[in-house]
C-alpha cells in the first residue's frame, strides 16, 4: 500500500520549492507515493459582487483561477513522471487543507512555509499554523 501524500499550493515560489521537494525526495518513500495535489481558493466575499454574477460564472472563476496557479506544478510533477490527482476547492485554506487530508486518509501533507508577496508570507504563516494545528497526520514544510 503506497503512501498518499496532499501537495498543497497557492502559486507561490514557496510552494513550487515544495513541490521540487518532493520530486527531488520521492526515493525517500519505500513505494511510488499516490500525490494528492491541492489548490483552496478563497471565497470572493459574500455582498453586492456575487449578487449581479451568477453561480456558474462564480464557478468558473476559481476554477480559471486556481488552474493558473496549479498548470506551472502540475508541469513539474508531469515532467518527473509523477502522477497526480488535482483537487480544487474553496474555501479558508487551513481548514480545507486539513479535511482533506483526514478525507483522503492521507499520511503525510506538504506545503511552502510562505504565500506570495509580504502580506501573504504573513497570512500564509497563519495558514501553516493552523494546519499544524488541525492535522491529524504528519506535515512537512518547505522554505
Amino acid at each position: 500500500m503506497s503512501m498518499k501524500i496532499l501537495l498543497a499550493v497557492d502559486g507561490s515560489e514557496c510552494s513550487l520549492r515544495a513541490v521540487d521537494h518532493l520530486v527531488s525526495h520521492v526515493a525517500w518513500f519505500r513505494d511510488v507515493p499516490e500525490i494528492h495535489l491541492l489548490h483552496v481558493h478563497p471565497p470572493v466575499p459574500i455582498g453586492r459582487v456575487q449578487s449581479h454574477i451568477g453561480k456558474d460564472t462564480l464557478h468558473e472563476y476559481y476554477r480559471e483561477e486556481s488552474q493558473l496557479q496549479l498548470t506551472p506544478v502540475q508541469a513539474r510533477l508531469d515532467a518527473a513522471g509523477r502522477f497526480h490527482t488535482t483537487h480544487i476547492h474553496v474555501g479558508q485554506p487551513a481548514e480545507i487543507i486539513a479535511k482533506m487530508a483526514n478525507d483522503l486518509h492521507c499520511d503525510l501533507i506538504i506545503l511552502g512555509t510562505h504565500g506570495r508577496g509580504a502580506l501573504a508570507g504573513m497570512v500564509m504563516g497563519s495558514v501553516v499554523t493552523r494546519v499544524l494545528h488541525l492535522a491529524t497526520c504528519p506535515v512537512m514544510l518547505v522554505k
